[in-house]
């Protein structure tokens, strides 16, 4: 945590202690843009949220008093693009993690719309907001009796060849099945022996990417990942990012304050994790786009 300043604010007209985060995550959670995008303005109007944390169900209260910057991510950033101006309204900042993945065969991501109608969302997201404010994640990579690490390949290369014009980034990951029980069990569910990578299998993904970033140009980093594939052009990634935010918005001087703090990471996230203080918005088991490998799908 960054240790957000504490204040008494005024949430739903009522008076309350709450946190004060200036960066907010919507979310790591849940997809707010796709399905709670009209909520979140409701929400900036009322002051805040409220907050229950997923580990041991403490509530506490989330004010939007000091925040400048929303990173929001999303499987289908449509439903949001007629709110935007509502941000905007308000002086808001905000970039989009946005992943297009391709497991449309095997129906993993069973709640996300068709894998074209996601290419020309992206696309519409990036000629509003330019190439750097729109990150391509493809993630998890997860691998199947059936879906091999050349299948993987032949996807990436497939969403890439629409979408590295749009965008200067690419973040991957390989799924993190054995920490989740939910996840082996949905994954089992499905059929078809899902697993993750072996550290041979991520070198071969990473020289596929590293041959077509070639072509495309792109930074492209890893997100929360031990493995250390630098020979192959490919850093570890901050998805809440200094760097980012700096480029994006270097002229707003309160978010820069923050950012200026030289924050090493995020403590609230997992280990490997290279984010900057952030503070996550969302509730787990509220999206409806229900894929196998989320851990935040308890169904």
């Amino acid at each position: 945590m960054a240790g957000w300043e504490k204040l008494r604010a005024v949430i739903d007209g009522e008076v309350c202690e709450a946190s004060a985060p200036v960066i907010i995550s919507a979310s790591r959670a849940t997809d707010i843009p796709a399905f709670h995008g009209d909520w979140l303005l409701r929400r900036l109007d009322a002051g805040g949220v409220l907050w229950r944390n997923p580990f041991n169900g403490v509530v506490s209260s989330v004010s939007f008093a000091k925040a400048r910057l929303f990173v929001f991510w999303t499987k289908d950033a449509r439903p949001m693009l007629p709110l935007l101006d509502g941000f905007d309204a308000r002086g808001l900042r905000y970039y989009f993690q946005f992943t297009v993945n391709d497991y449309e065969s095997e129906e993993l991501e069973p709640g996300v719309p068709p894998l074209e109608e996601r290419l020309d969302t992206f696309a519409a997201l990036a000629a509003r907001l330019g190439r750097e404010r729109v990150v391509w994640r493809f993630d998890p990579l997860i691998l199947s009796d059936t879906v091999t690490v050349e299948t993987l390949a032949a996807r990436l290369e497939r969403v890439g060849e629409r979408l590295h014009g749009h965008t200067s980034r690419l973040v991957i990951s390989f799924a993190d099945i054995e920490g989740y029980r939910g996840v082996r069990r949905r994954l089992a569910q499905a059929g078809g022996g899902w697993r993750g990578f072996t550290e041979p299998e991520m070198l071969q993904m990473a020289a596929h990417v590293a041959a077509l970033n070639r072509r495309w140009g792109l930074e492209v980093e890893t997100c929360c990942e031990a493995c250390d594939l630098s020979a192959f052009g490919i850093g570890h990634g901050r998805c809440v990012d200094d760097r980012l935010i700096a480029r994006a918005f270097g002229d707003d001087a309160a978010l820069m304050a923050f950012v200026g703090k030289g924050w090493r990471k995020d403590r609230g996230q997992r280990k490997g994790c290279g984010c900057i203080p952030s503070k996550d918005i969302g509730a787990y088991a509220t999206c409806p786009h229900r894929c196998a490998y989320c851990y935040a799908n308890r169904d």
